[in-house]
């Protein structure tokens, strides 16, 4: 395979490989879109990833390299030298010529989805990313699809009807489905692939292709950030406008990118983005499908990764209520030193984790799921998509008949770091399932938590949202009734 320049990002734009050195490894796509690139179609609204004016598609390899997989991301929060590699797709890109649209564009014009414009390129690559994933889509597809754009004026009506409506037109000569996986795209990223002697370094920035070349460069420098989705530290420098420390980039590593199901459970790699990482979850445990769908929005779970969720350890991170509970165990690596632990026991005090200088997550493993055990996960917020949880909480029951042998409580928002509620377990274990055993739970949790006041919930509501999400899970299961998603109707379980 044909070597590739190491101090230069490359990335195909409209068929063409364009070769750029950032003047900074946190300059965004969205920068160099509007300001070098000339594309200004693509907005900068929020510039956190919240509002969608921003969103682009990236194509990109799959692990095996015989194909690509296109999603939609926010380009406002991600760092220009992550598209090393990968494939560019902007509004401008879809227009065939000046009176042929997209039918993601031509759709949303016949369906009136536009007023004043400023969100819809972003919608139109959102609606892009499924039309190039699908053949048709519900209601409900489009509307998930559509989590994380935001408009002010139009409504959101004709905007999922123009959604829904999108594959009735003819296919397009350019980025119908055939022509999105085409051979020439294809062998085109295949030629900008990287192995471990041109793994991409600029300065301020380096992208190991291995978990040795990362465990080394690591170790040797542990002032650097770790860097994987960017969700969260491209905040750091859209909003906080700071200075961060040199990049080591993950998501070019495969080993950290494997799902793998296991005997014991199911185990997932470091770099998994949440879009893979979450179905993974799903597969083994259906009742965390609503906190997947409620965790971001698509174009931000295609960046993130589980990981970065749980090597953040914030304490309104949504993941880590629910890999508490489940019991995961994570792995950690510095130098060729491997070591393993509860993921309860990683988190020391806000924003403290039992990390050593230069050392890594390499992945988290998750228990497979027990027949006997009783599960539930839920998320009070102020709106049902993009928002913090005020409280997150997941429980996992065990019964033997009707009495409790042991039970995991987690909960997130109701201390400084995701925790469990181990007084609150104390009053479960060795009772019999019933409301009464519930409610004396739901009054420990008094002595588990003092939360904080603050813009999301008051102490004392958070305490009681709580103990009510207890009683929830109680009702919901012991009426042999589990809802899976808000939106379906209670199903009763087999």
């Amino acid at each position: 395979m044909r070597r590739v320049d190491s101090e230069t990002v490359r990335f195909v734009l409209d068929g063409a490989v364009v070769a750029v050195s950032p003047s900074s490894p946190t300059r965004t796509v969205l920068e160099y879109l509007r300001e070098e690139a000339g594309r200004t179609g693509t907005k900068e609204g929020c510039a956190e990833g919240d509002c969608g004016a921003c969103t682009v598609v990236l194509g990109e390899l799959t692990a095996d390299g015989q194909s690509i997989n296109y999603r939609a991301i926010n380009s406002c929060i991600r760092f220009l030298p992550t598209l090393d590699g990968k494939e560019l797709i902007t509004v401008e890109s879809l227009q065939t010529n000046e009176s042929v649209l997209h039918p993601a564009q031509q759709a949303m014009m016949d369906h009136h989805a536009s007023q004043c414009g400023f969100c819809t390129p972003g919608f139109v690559m959102s609606l892009f990313a499924l039309y190039l994933n699908r053949n048709s889509a519900r209601r409900e597809d489009v509307i998930d699809a559509l989590a994380g754009n935001l408009c002010r004026c139009t409504g959101y009506r004709p905007i999922i009807e123009a959604g829904q409506n999108m594959f009735a037109y003819p296919e397009p000569a350019r980025w119908s489905r055939t022509d999105a996986h085409s051979v020439t795209r294809l062998r085109l990223l295949q030629t900008l692939r990287r192995d471990s002697r041109d793994a991409l370094r600029l300065p301020g920035f380096e992208a190991p292709r291995t978990v040795e070349q990362l465990a080394a460069a690591y170790e040797a420098a542990p002032d650097s950030l770790i860097l994987a989705g960017g969700t969260d530290v491209g905040l750091f420098a859209t909003k906080h406008l700071r200075e961060l420390p040199p990049l080591i980039y993950v998501g070019e590593i495969d080993e950290l990118k494997v799902i793998r199901s296991e005997p014991a459970g199911v185990w997932i790699g470091a770099a998994v983005t949440l879009s893979d990482a979450w179905p993974a979850l799903v597969a083994q445990y259906p009742t965390l499908d609503e906190q997947a769908r409620r965790f971001a929005s698509p174009p931000i779970c295609n960046s993130a990764t589980l990981g970065g969720n749980v090597a953040n350890g914030s304490p309104i991170g949504d993941s880590m209520p629910a890999l508490i509970a489940l019991g995961a165990e994570i792995e950690l690596r510095k130098g060729a030193t491997t070591r393993r632990m509860p993921l309860e026991r990683f988190y020391l005090s806000y924003q403290r984790k039992d990390l050593q200088p230069g050392e890594f997550l390499v992945g988290i493993r998750v228990p497979a799921s027990r027949p006997e055990t009783l599960l539930g996960s839920y998320k009070v917020a102020k709106r049902f998509d993009q928002d913090i949880s005020a409280v997150c909480a997941t429980f996992a029951v065990t019964l033997e008949g009707e009495r409790i042998v042991a039970a995991r409580l987690a909960f997130g928002g109701m201390a400084a770091i995701p925790s469990r509620a181990l007084q609150a377990e104390i009053a479960l274990v060795g009772s019999a399932w019933s409301s009464e055993s519930c409610d004396a739970a739901a009054q420990a949790l008094t002595q588990d938590f003092k939360p904080l006041n603050d813009m999301r919930a008051s102490s004392d509501y958070r305490l009681q949202a709580a103990g009510n999400l207890l009683r929830r899970f109680y009702l919901q299961h012991s009426a042999g009734l589990v809802r899976t998603r808000t939106s379906d109707a209670l199903a009763e379980t087999p």
